[in-house]
This record gives structure tokens, sequence and C-alpha cells, in this order.
């Protein structure tokens, strides 16, 4: 994610993005809240980054978000290298969790987001097979449920022999074939 902040540029914060409530700016708040959030669940440090939900405010993307937002990148990962950071209970969104769990949702934002940013930026994306196949798992369970919809909506059908970003995106929501001009 942070190799994909260095190809954004000012011109490009202002366009569409795969997550259509989003543009690539508020995405980009999106991304520095979430990792804001999922940072101090890692912690265990809970207060208003951990227990706000995170559509409770549109995102706003800050001035200095080339310095801040690889900063909370770098300090989410490093959260959860620490073994502690996935065991017990913890708090993301408002919502309490087990932290292998807030884990793996964590990880699964950082890859479907990942995704939607390098689509809007035309960079090219590809996540390790290991992140990928925890993101399709958690995505999968998730659109089993009653209401056939992950946590970023309606999965999209996807052939089954296709590529596994693919499959992920697809059950994310989203188009593998999404394009900023179509």
């Amino acid at each position: 994610m942070v190799r994909l902040l260095e190809g954004v540029t000012d011109d490009r914060l202002s366009g569409p993005t795969p997550c259509p409530e989003y543009t690539v700016g508020e995405l980009l708040g999106h991304v520095a809240v979430l990792s804001s959030a999922f940072r101090e669940a890692a912690r265990k440090r809970f207060g208003p980054a951990t227990d706000t939900h995170p559509e409770a405010a549109r995102p706003v993307l800050g001035a200095d978000w080339r310095i801040t937002l690889p900063r909370l990148l770098t300090e989410l990962a490093e959260a959860w290298r620490d073994p502690s950071a996935w065991q017990g209970i913890t708090r993301a969104g408002g919502l309490t969790l087990p932290g292998e769990v807030a884990g793996a949702v964590a990880l699964d934002e950082l890859v479907v987001h990942g995704w939607d940013l390098a689509r809007a930026t035309g960079q090219d994306y590809a996540p390790d097979e290991a992140s990928l196949r925890v993101s399709y798992e958690m995505l999968a369970a998730a659109s089993d449920g009653p209401e056939d919809s992950s946590p970023f909506g309606p999965p999209v059908p996807v052939p089954d022999g296709a590529p596994l970003l693919d499959r992920v995106v697809g059950l994310a929501g989203r188009r593998p074939d999404w394009r900023p001009d179509r």
C-alpha cells in the first residue's frame, strides 16, 4: 500500500475508484482512519479511533497525507507483528471482536483498498498469495451469510478459475475489469 501511495498524483485525488462512494482522496482518507483504528485495536488501546464506525463521517484526506499515511501504515504493520495483537478481545469500528478476526479484517481492508487504489490510479498491484488467501476465506465466509453480501457490498460473480485476486475483489463487490474511464 505504501508503494501505491508513491504513484498517486494530486490530479488523481478527485478521480473515481471502484469503491463507488469514494474518490481517490476519500479512499486515502478512509485508509488513514482504518489504519489508525486497527493500529489501536492491535495495541488494545480503546478510544475514539476504535469506537467510531467507519461510516460515521465522510473520510477527509489531510493535507499532509504524503507524510502521515505512510507512517500510519507502517505503524499498523508493526502493531500487528506483536503476537499479543492476535490474542484476546479488541475493538475496531465500534465492534468488539477477537484479535485474530480484527487482524484478518485489517489485512483484508488493505488488500481490497489497495486494489481499489491501484485500479483508480493506473498502477500494477500484486499482493502476496498468503494475504489474498486470508481475504478470500474471510470474504467467502461472509458472502455465505443470509444477506449474501460482503463487508464491502454484494459479491460480483467471477468464474471459479479466475485469478485469486479477481475472486477476492469479486467477493468484495468489485468488478475485476473496473477502470476509471468506464
